[in-house]
C-alpha cells in the first residue's frame, strides 16, 4: 500500500512538471536617456525596447486565454530599472488612495523583483488605476514562514498612469491604461546590499495583473511568467531578467 501510494505520489509530481511551462526570459537594454515618467509611453527610448509576450493565466496556457490583453517592457540605466505595461480594460477602475494599502483589492498591475537568486529574499510592489502603490519585502516566501514587511518603502521610486479612457465611469468604453515606474537600483539598500547591475547580471522578476469581475467573489490572474499554481510567491516560477 506504501509503495502504491508513493507511485501515485511520484506519478502526479511527474504529471505536474511535464504542464509546468520553463521560466520566461527577457533582454532589458540600457537607455542613454532617462524615461520622463507620465505613464504615457511615448519616450522614443521606449521604441527600441521590445514588448514582453502577452500575460497568460497565473497556471499556463492549459487555462483560457486573459479576456484583456496586458504586456510589459523593460530598460534600465545607471540609476533606475524602467517599467512600462499595457493593460487593456473597458472599464478601468479604481479606489484605494491610501500608500501601502492592499492594492490588489482593486484592479491592480504588481512586480515581483529578485535581485539576488541566491538568497531567499524578494521584493513586491502593486499599483492600481489611480497610482496608488503598495511596496513590500519578504524575507523568504510566506509558504516558507515568511513574513512580509510593509515598513520597507522604494526610496526615490517614480510612478505614473495615464488613463485611456475615463476613471470610475461605467457608461462608456475605455480601451485601458498605462503605466511606467522608474525603479530606483538603490532601493534594496536599507535591507540588503545589491550590487549594481552590469551587463551580464542576472535578476530574477515577475508581473502579475489582478483582474477583477463585478459579481464574482474570485479574482482572475495573469501574469508574464507562468507560476504553474495558484500563488505568485514561489520565485523558482519567476521570468529571468538579463541586463544588456
Amino acid at each position: 500500500m506504501t509503495r502504491l501510494l508513493g507511485l501515485l505520489c511520484l506519478t502526479t509530481l511527474v504529471a505536474v512538471y511535464a504542464h509546468a511551462q520553463a521560466p520566461l526570459s527577457y533582454d532589458c537594454h540600457r537607455t542613454e536617456t532617462p524615461i520622463h515618467i507620465d505613464g504615457k509611453l511615448d519616450d522614443p527610448a521606449w521604441q527600441k525596447a521590445a514588448w514582453t509576450s502577452d500575460f497568460v493565466d497565473i497556471e499556463g496556457a492549459a487555462k483560457p486565454t486573459p479576456r484583456f490583453r496586458t504586456r510589459a517592457k523593460m530598460l534600465w540605466d545607471d540609476q533606475y530599472l524602467y517599467i512600462a505595461a499595457e493593460l487593456e480594460e473597458p472599464n478601468v477602475t479604481g479606489t484605494l488612495t491610501k500608500h501601502d494599502s492592499v492594492i490588489f483589492k482593486d484592479n491592480d498591475f504588481e512586480v515581483f523583483i529578485k535581485p539576488l537568486p541566491e538568497t531567499e529574499s524578494y521584493y513586491e510592489f502593486e499599483i492600481n488605476a489611480l497610482n496608488t502603490g503598495w511596496d513590500l519585502f519578504l524575507p523568504k516566501p510566506y509558504n516558507e514562514d515568511g513574513k512580509s514587511d510593509n515598513s520597507w518603502d522604494i526610496v526615490g521610486l517614480k510612478s505614473a498612469v495615464a488613463i485611456q479612457g475615463t476613471l470610475n465611469h461605467p457608461g462608456d468604453t475605455d480601451h485601458g491604461w498605462t503605466l511606467e515606474i522608474a525603479y530606483p537600483l538603490t532601493a534594496f539598500d536599507s535591507r540588503q546590499h545589491v550590487p549594481a547591475p552590469k551587463a551580464g547580471t542576472v535578476w530574477r522578476i515577475n508581473f502579475s495583473r489582478v483582474e477583477w469581475t463585478p459579481g464574482n467573489p474570485k479574482e482572475d490572474n495573469w501574469v508574464w511568467s507562468p507560476q504553474g499554481v495558484i500563488n505568485m510567491h514561489v520565485p523558482d516560477r519567476w521570468g529571468y531578467l538579463h541586463f544588456r
